[in-house]
C-alpha cells in the first residue's frame, strides 16, 4: 500500500489530481449536506451541465474555459434560486430545462468548432491529466473560501436547512444565505468538473450526504461523517483507476455506491438492535 502510494505521488499530475480531488470532495461534500436536505440535490448536476456548455462555447471561441464557465455557473445558481423562490416553476423541473439545454448548447458548440475532442471529452467524463499548477491553488483557495464560510456561518446555515420560517423568524436573512450555498457550490462543481466530468461530480454532492445519514441522525454528525466519507471514496477511487487504469471519475463514483450500499446495510442492522 505504501509503495503504491509513494508510486502515485511521484507522477506530478497525479500529485495534482489528488490534491484538487480532496479538497473539491471536501467542499462538496459539505455543501451537499444542506442540498440533500434543502431537496435541491440536483443542483450540483444542473450546474455542472451548464458549466459543459459554458465551456465548449469558451473553447470554440478560443478563450480560456474558466473565465467563461465560472460566472456562467454563478449566474445560472442565482437563477435557478429565484425561479424556484418565485414559484413560477418547480425546482426540479427548472433544473431539468437548464441543465439539458446547456447541454444542448454544448454539444452544438463542440459540432460547429473542432468536434468531440479529448478536451470536451475530458470534461464530460473527465481526466486526472487535466489539473495544473493554476488549478491546485484555485481549488486551495476556493477550499479556505468555503470551509471559512461554513464554519463561520454553520449555526445560520443550520438555521436555514431546516426551517427557513424559524430562520427568518429570528432574523437569519435566507435568501442571502441560500444564495451564498448556490454560489459556493457553483464555483466548486466548476472546478472539480475538469477531473470527474460534468457527467459525474453530481455525485460528491449527493452521495456522501445520502451515506452519512444511513448512520446518523444530527446535522454535525452528517456533515463531519459526509465529509469523510467523501475524502476516503475519492482517494480510494482514485487508487483504483491508477491499479486498474479505470476512469477516474466513474471509479470514485462506483466508490461513493459501494460505501452507500455498506452504510446502508449497517444502518438496517443498527435499526433492528435497537
Amino acid at each position: 500500500m505504501l509503495n503504491l502510494v509513494m508510486t502515485m505521488f511521484s507522477y506530478g499530475f497525479m500529485t495534482r489530481a489528488i490534491m484538487v480531488g480532496i479538497l473539491v470532495s471536501l467542499c462538496l461534500a459539505l455543501l451537499g449536506v444542506s442540498l440533500v436536505l434543502k431537496r435541491y440535490s440536483m443542483i450540483g448536476d444542473g450546474l455542472s451541465h451548464v458549466g459543459f456548455g459554458a465551456v465548449a462555447i469558451a473553447m470554440a471561441l478560443n478563450i480560456a474555459p474558466l473565465v467563461v464557465a465560472v460566472p456562467v455557473v454563478m449566474l445560472s445558481a442565482f437563477l435557478l434560486l429565484r425561479i424556484s423562490a418565485e414559484g413560477s416553476m418547480r425546482g426540479d423541473a427548472a433544473i431539468a430545462m437548464i441543465s439539458s439545454s446547456a447541454l444542448a448548447v454544448g454539444v452544438m458548440a463542440a459540432s460547429l468548432s473542432s468536434g468531440i475532442n479529448a478536451d470536451i471529452h475530458g470534461y464530460l467524463f473527465g481526466s486526472v491529466l487535466a489539473m495544473s499548477k493554476s488549478d491546485v491553488i484555485f481549488a486551495a483557495v476556493l477550499s479556505a473560501v468555503v470551509l471559512s464560510l461554513y464554519v463561520f456561518c454553520y449555526h445560520r446555515i443550520f438555521a436555514v436547512t431546516f426551517d427557513e420560517a424559524f430562520g427568518r423568524a429570528t432574523g437569519v436573512r435566507v435568501g442571502a444565505y441560500n444564495t451564498l450555498l448556490a454560489l459556493l457550490t457553483a464555483v466548486t462543481v466548476v472546478v472539480g468538473m475538469r477531473m470527474m466530468g460534468a457527467l459525474l461530480i453530481s455525485s460528491l454532492v449527493i452521495f456522501p450526504a445520502l451515506s452519512a445519514m444511513r448512520l446518523f441522525f444530527s446535522f454535525k454528525g452528517v456533515v463531519i461523517c459526509a465529509a469523510v466519507v467523501s475524502v476516503f471514496s475519492f482517494c480510494t477511487g482514485i487508487m483504483i483507476s491508477f491499479v486498474f487504469n479505470t476512469p477516474a471519475g466513474a471509479s470514485v463514483v462506483i466508490t461513493n455506491l459501494m460505501v452507500f450500499i455498506v452504510f446502508s446495510l449497517l444502518g438496517i442492522v443498527l435499526k433492528r438492535g435497537r
